[in-house]
């Protein structure tokens, strides 16, 4: 008997798994990447002293936070970007419409990891992100070609390929959705 077995499930081909372990460490998994962009979302929203507003002397300046009319992007963008797109990201360092499409990225695409629903969704906006967010850092700083937006990246679009989002998430609630069976691309 093989390891994997496939079914046709609504148009899609499905890969299930007869190692339940295996698909419980993975959706930890998901729901542990989804923390971490949920995560970003909240320190760079309130200043909560991790990435985001921590002073040399180790208080935290709540003004950095984003509802407080800091930019979540600045620093990164500005500080952080080097090599060839240098310039191109530093370009877009604190402008309105960037620091909103980036935030609404990191909740949406957390909460879609952590819950299981509009996977596809979030687990290709969570790779682009990543891919733009090493374009930005190119060459990395420990390793000459990847880094570890390239392997959150692939974690995240292997995550979505082997449905994930119906192991300890919401997935299999929401893909019996009437919206979400006509719209695929809502899974």
């Amino acid at each position: 008997m093989s390891s994997m077995t496939a079914k046709q499930e609504a148009g899609s081909f499905v890969v299930t798994h007869e190692f339940p372990a295996a698909r419980k460490v993975f959706a930890l998994v998901r729901v542990a990447l989804g923390w971490i962009f949920l995560w970003a979302f909240l320190d760079k929203t309130f200043a909560l002293g991790f990435a985001t507003g921590r002073l040399e002397d180790g208080t935290i300046d709540r003004s950095a936070a984003w509802i407080n009319g800091g930019s979540p992007t600045t620093g990164f963008l500005t500080f952080a970007t080097k090599g060839p797109f240098a310039e191109f990201f530093q370009g877009l360092a604190g402008q309105a419409w960037v620091d909103w499409l980036f935030m609404i990225g990191l909740l949406g695409i957390g909460l879609a990891l952590i819950l299981g629903v509009f996977m596809r969704i979030g687990a290709v906006a969570g790779a682009a992100m990543l891919f733009l967010m090493y374009l930005a850092v190119l060459p990395p700083e420990h390793n000459p070609i990847v880094d570890d937006h390239i392997v959150y990246g692939l974690t995240l679009i292997g995550l979505m390929l082997a449905r994930m989002e119906d192991v300890w998430g919401l997935g299999t609630w929401w893909g019996r959705l009437t919206f979400v069976q006509r719209y695929p691309i809502l899974k």
